[in-house]
Formats: C-alpha cells, structure tokens, sequence
C-alpha cells in the first residue's frame, strides 16, 4: 500500500514540492516563482496540505499534483484561493499543459529517475549516469513524454568571436534547453560563469523565447543552489532565463 506526501504551496498558490517529506532537498522558505512565503500545512488548522501518492518501489514520471483549493480536513480556502471567485479559482496559472511546468516537472525527478535506473532485474546492463552526455541522453528520453519536436545540439549564433551547439531547442515552444553536470572541475563558479555566456550568445537566437537551464549536481558540489538559481533566473532583454540545479 502507498500514502500520502505532503505538499508546499506558496501562499500564492505556486507549488513548490508535492514530496515534502520524501524529498526535503526541494523544500523553500520562499518563493522562486514570485518571493512569497510558502506553507505546507493549512493556516487554520494545522492539518498537512496532502501531497503525491507514493508507493515504494515506484517512480511516478511526469504526473503532477494538482493544488488543492480547501482544506481536507476543516473546508477552509487556503490562502491562494480568489475570495471573489464563487468557483474558488486558483490563483497559479500554471497548467499541466504548460511546456516550462512540465519539463520542471521531469527534471525534478530526474535524480530519482537515474537512482532507479540502477537498480535492474539480475544486475542486467543500465544508463549510469556519469557525465554531461548521460544526463543529456536521459533528458532527450524523458523530453518524448511531453514533446514531438526536440531538436538536439542545435548550432546558436556567434558570440565573443566564437560559436557553440545547444543541447536542445523545442521549435514549437520557442525553449531552448541547455544541460549542465558539475564535476570537481567544474563548480558553481564556472557553472554560473558558463551559462552568463550562455545566457548573453542565446539572446540573439531567433527561436528562442525561453531558455532553461538544466544543472545536475548529483554530488551536491554547489553549496548555494538556490542562491546561484536566483542570481541568473529572471528577464535579460527580451530573453526569459530559468536555472533548475536537481537535486
């Protein structure tokens, strides 16, 4: 049998982790979306806001949890239900259909997804993730739940004299998606100086509306992720720019 795990929710209705207790690493004390104060319990009553359903041994891929409107187990709105609104609407706009709330959504789970990997029937051959070309590999799998158009290594304008590949450009949804792993060579320093590159050559690309950058720190070698993801995240001429570091 499965349970319950418990959810965090900004007071603006923006979902921070559905596994509160089950992934804490994702926990915050604000908002990365909009800077509020986050809550997993229900003001009025204390009672846990319900969470993901997990069963041991199983990964869920892709679902997301929806944010509840009133408390289970008192009937109260939470704080990011419209008062005005008789159909109680959610204050968050976004969506499961949304493409930037799904790939968040995959590469959420991605260090569950490659810890499962390893464990096989029989010790039968895996992908282990071991370096940059791994974490994209998987990725490029994981992208084919939710989009038809991945073009992989596409070439980006010329920048500083010079030119580069992006891991991934989604046409359709004018994302670019661009993969970081850390190694011991390569920490929050040179990961934060090589995607302000990133960031400035990807400005010019004509496809690109969004570019989200993906970093996999299975190591936990940058000590301040949260602090390196809000120093980059946020708008540069006309470019929006999302830094995700997992786990």
């Amino acid at each position: 049998m499965g349970h319950y795990d418990v959810q965090q929710v900004c007071i603006n209705g923006h979902q921070i982790t559905a596994r509160y207790n089950g992934s804490p690493e994702f926990r915050k004390k604000f908002c990365n979306k909009c800077g509020a104060e986050t809550i997993h319990q229900c003001p009025n009553c204390n009672y846990s806001i319900k969470g993901s359903y997990e069963v041991e041994g199983l990964i869920s891929i892709g679902g997301r949890t929806p944010v509840p409107t009133h408390c289970e187990n008192c009937g109260k709105p939470y704080p990011w239900v419209s008062p005005e609104s008789k159909e109680a609407k959610v204050v968050d706009k976004s969506h499961k259909n949304d493409p930037l709330t799904q790939i968040e959504s995959l590469c959420s789970r991605f260090h569950l997804i490659t810890k499962q990997l390893r464990s096989r029937h029989e010790d039968r051959m895996t992908l282990d993730v071991q370096d940059e070309y791994d974490v994209q590999d998987l990725l490029h799998a994981l992208l084919r739940l939710y989009f038809d158009d991945i073009r992989p290594e596409e070439w980006t304008p010329s920048y500083a004299g010079g030119s580069s590949r992006i891991d991934f450009l989604l046409k359709n949804e004018r994302i670019l998606i661009e993969v970081k792993k850390t190694r011991q060579q390569l920490k929050a320093k040179q990961i934060g100086d090589q995607l302000i590159i990133d960031i400035n050559r990807y400005k010019t690309h004509p496809d690109c509306k969004l570019l989200f950058c993906f970093v996999y720190d299975p190591e936990g070698i940058i000590s301040n992720p949260r602090g390196l993801e809000n120093d980059l995240n946020g708008e540069r001429d006309g470019l929006r720019v999302e830094v995700m570091i997992v786990p």
